[in-house]
C-alpha cells in the first residue's frame, strides 16, 4: 500500500516555458478566462487565477467563462470580478452570450480547457490575443499554444493539473504560485441557510463524505465501504454528511443503510454551493473518491483522505498538502476508463476501510 504523506515532495516540476510577459497596456479592461467544465477540474486553475489577478492593473478585472453549474463557485471568490455562465457549454454560443463577452472589452483570453468552439467564439467576441494549450488544431487562433506531455496509461504521469495550468500563466509573466488559496465567501450568509445544514455545522466532529463520482463508477469506492467508515465515525461520537450530485442520490442511501438516521445525513443533490462549501468548511475530515467534492474540500484548507484507483492521484490530487491518499498500485492502473473493463475493480477493491480509518486517526493526531 503507497502510503504518501506529502504529494507534493514528489511531483515532477512544473513545465518550464519561455517567457513572453503580457503588455499590460494593451489588455483593455481585463483578462477573459476560460474555465473547464468539471468542478474538479475548474478547482485546479485557482492557483493560476490566483497568479492572473496580482499581474492586472488595479481598474482591470478578471473575468471567468464557466457553466452555470460552476457559476456560484467563482462568484464566491473575490478574486474574480465577474462571472458569465454559458447557455450551453456543448453548443454554439447564444447572441446573449456573445454580447455579453464582446461588452466585457477583455484584451487577453487564456482558455483552460481544449476547445476549439471556444476559442473561436473569443476570437468572434473580438478577445485578442488568446493562450491556451495545444489542443484539436486550434492552434491556428491562437498567438501562442503550449504543449505538454501525452498522458500515459498505467503509470504515474506526475505533471499535476494545478502545474500544468500555471506554466502558461508563468509564461505569461505571472510569480510563481507561494501555496496559499483564496478564501471563499459564500452569497447565502451562514446564518441563512438550512436548519438541518446550520445545525450539522455547529457539530465538533462532523465528517463529510463524497462518495460518488461523476467521471464513471471505476472511480468509485463501494459504498458498504463508506458505510463502515461512517458507522466508525458515529460510535466515535460523530455526525456524517454524506454529499454528491442528483445523480448520486441512490449512492448516498447505500452509505447511510442501518446507520442512526440521527447521526448520518444523505444531502446528495439537496444543498447549493454555499451549503456545500460551510458543510466543507465545518467538517473535521471529509473521505472522497478522486471527485470535485474532494477537491473543493482541499480548496477550502480541510483536512481528508482521497481514494484513488483508477485515475492518478499524481495528476490529480487534491491541491492542498494536508490530505491523505490512499492508493494501490495496481498493475492495470492507472487506467482512466470510467468503468472497470475487468468488471472487477481491483484497485479499489483492495483498499479496505480499516486502512482509510488508519489514515483518518492520523490526521486527527497531526491537528
Amino acid at each position: 500500500m503507497e502510503q504518501i504523506a506529502d504529494r507534493r515532495t514528489q511531483l515532477a516540476p512544473s513545465p518550464q516555458f519561455s517567457v513572453e510577459p503580457l503588455d499590460m497596456s494593451k489588455i483593455k479592461d481585463g483578462i477573459l478566462v476560460r474555465a473547464p467544465n468539471w468542478l474538479g477540474d475548474a478547482i485546479m486553475t485557482i492557483p493560476a487565477l490566483m497568479q492572473l489577478k496580482k499581474m492586472l492593473p488595479a481598474h482591470c478585472g478578471l473575468f471567468v467563462i464557466c457553466p452555470s453549474s460552476l457559476k456560484e463557485l467563482f462568484e464566491d471568490m473575490p478574486i474574480v470580478n465577474m462571472t458569465i455562465a454559458l447557455s450551453d457549454v456543448h453548443k454554439k454560443w447564444s447572441p446573449k452570450d456573445i454580447r455579453i463577452i464582446s461588452k466585457l472589452r477583455a484584451g487577453v483570453g487564456i482558455l483552460f480547457n481544449n476547445s476549439l468552439r471556444d476559442a473561436f467564439y473569443l476570437r468572434r467576441c473580438g478577445v485578442s490575443p488568446l493562450y491556451g494549450a495545444a489542443a484539436r488544431c486550434r492552434g491556428i487562433l491562437l498567438k501562442r499554444s503550449f504543449k505538454f506531455p501525452e498522458r500515459k496509461c498505467l503509470e504515474l504521469n506526475q505533471l499535476h493539473h494545478t502545474n500544468k495550468y500555471l506554466s502558461i500563466v508563468k509564461a505569461l509573466g505571472a510569480a510563481d504560485w507561494d501555496g496559499t488559496l483564496p478564501e471563499f465567501i459564500p452569497k447565502v450568509p451562514f446564518e441563512q441557510i438550512n436548519r438541518e445544514i446550520l445545525e450539522l455545522c455547529e457539530h465538533s466532529r462532523l465528517m463529510t463524505m463524497a462518495a460518488g463520482a461523476a467521471y464513471g463508477g471505476s472511480k468509485r469506492w463501494a459504498s458498504e465501504n463508506f458505510n463502515a467508515v461512517a458507522d466508525w465515525w458515529i460510535k466515535q461520537g460523530g455526525v456524517v454528511a454524506v454529499l454528491g450530485s442528483g445523480k448520486e442520490v441512490d449512492i448516498g442511501r447505500k452509505v447511510a443503510a442501518c446507520l442512526p438516521e440521527n447521526k448520518i445525513f444523505n444531502f446528495a443533490g439537496k444543498t447549493d454551493m454555499s451549503e456545500l462549501i460551510y458543510l466543507l468548511k465545518n467538517s473535521r475530515v471529509c473521505v472522497a473518491n478522486d471527485s470535485g467534492i474532494m477537491h473543493l474540500a482541499g480548496a477550502l484548507g480541510k483536512s481528508g483522505v482521497a481514494i484513488f484507483g483508477p485515475t492518478d492521484w499524481s495528476a490529480t490530487g487534491p491541491i492542498a498538502g494536508n490530505w491523505k491518499i490512499v492508493h494501490e498500485k495496481q498493475p492495470c492502473a492507472p487506467c482512466f476508463k470510467r468503468e472497470c473493463p475487468k468488471q472487477n475493480n481491483t484497485c479499489m477493491q483492495v483498499i479496505t476501510p480499516k486502512t482509510v480509518i488508519e489514515k483518518i486517526q492520523e490526521i486527527l493526531s497531526e491537528h
